[in-house]
Order: structure tokens, then sequence, then C-alpha cells
């Protein structure tokens, strides 16, 4: 172990990035709910899971570069941010609760109605954008990790954190595929959609009370 931390003095700020990233996505939670739900469609995956690695390995770049300082001082963005992000859920959210009902749309293939690609990303990116616990766990919290590390190590700690990023929305996003045998019943994509409704629901007053924590 000794002589291949000599060889590559950059693997422990690596793992240090990856594992950290992996214990703080590896959640239930609005993007991970999304994801799981393209994957299950089999609807513009690839393009998902590479926006969601990509836009991880930028926040948490972002933080190490110091918009975690910038961030955490400014009260009026954290709240802006909390209401938006609330806003968006709960119309997600109830949006979810509504197609329970349309049993009859319902198939393991489609999921419904096929969207178009850009109305994919654009949900993903308002999943991303709009939500305040990301810019927690990525620009705040592994930001200041990352910034931390040694100067010649930072940004490895940055590519160890898109290896996580990577391997985990890759499982979620194409590994959902193995699961399609029991969403070919409209009992599952039920059940799927309640999750989902009430995990948005239950978010969206959360970040609600947080935003008026702070008036």
């Amino acid at each position: 172990m000794s002589r291949l931390l000599a060889a590559a003095p950059f693997l422990p700020a690596v793992i240090q990035g990856m594992t950290l990233s992996l214990g703080l996505i590896v959640a239930i939670g609005a993007q991970n709910a999304f994801v799981l739900r393209q994957g299950l469609r089999r609807e513009h995956i690839g393009a998902v899971v590479l926006f969601c690695m990509l836009a991880d390995v930028a926040l948490v770049g972002a933080g190490v570069a110091g918009m975690s300082q910038a961030l955490s001082a400014s009260r009026m963005l954290s709240r802006a941010l909390a209401l938006a992000g609330a806003a968006f859920l709960a119309v997600y959210g109830l949006r979810a609760l509504q197609r329970m009902r349309r049993v009859e749309v319902l198939s393991a293939r489609t999921g419904g109605q096929r969207q178009t690609l850009g109305t994919v990303m654009g949900q993903a990116i308002a999943f991303t954008v709009l939500n305040p616990h990301v810019y927690l766990d990525t620009v705040l919290l592994m930001g200041n990790m990352g910034a931390r590390q040694p100067d010649g190590l930072r940004w490895w700690f940055v590519a160890g954190a898109g290896m996580g990023s990577a391997l985990w929305f890759s499982l979620l996003g194409f590994g959902a595929q193995w699961l399609a045998p029991w969403f070919a019943r409209p009992r599952a994509w039920q059940v799927l959609d309640l999750l989902t409704g009430l995990t948005m629901c239950v978010l969206s007053a959360f970040l609600l009370l947080h935003a008026c924590r702070g008036i």
C-alpha cells in the first residue's frame, strides 16, 4: 500500500472525493428519483446520466475554487433558491400523484407519452439548479473539503468526486432496466409515482420551512 501511495500520491485525494460523493448522493432525493424514473422509462437516460455527472463535477469544482464561501455568506440567495426549489418540487410532486391515478397510460417501456430530449433535459437542469440540497452537498460541503486539500491535490479530489457521481448515476439510470420486469405492471408504476410524489412534497415543505425561517 505504501508503494502504491508513493507512486500515486494523489490517490488518497481521489478516494476521499469518491467516497464522500457516494456518501452524499446515495439517498432518496428529488434528483435520484428523477434519474430512476428515466431509467425505467428508458428515455434519454444517457444524456441524463452524463448531465448529472458533469453538473456534480462543475459544482464541486466551483466550491473548491471559492464559490462555497460566497454562497454561504449570501442569505438572500440561499432563501431565493429554497423558495424556487420548493415551488418546483411541489409542482412535480403533485404531477406524480396525478400520474398515479392514470393507470391506463403506464407501461414498463414508455411510462406514458414519450418526452422529447429538450423536455427531459429541462427537468434534469431544474432538479439540479433549483435544488438547494445539491448546493449544500456539492458546493458547500464537498467544496470546503476539497479546498482543504494541498494545492496539488485539490483537482484530484474533484476528479474523485466525479468518478463517484458517474458510478452512482450510471448504476441508478442504466441499472434501472433490470427492474423493468417488475414495472411491467401498472401497480408498480403507481407505487413509484406515489413514493416520488410524497418525497417531492415532503422536500418542498422542508425547503419552504427553511426559507420562512430565514425571513
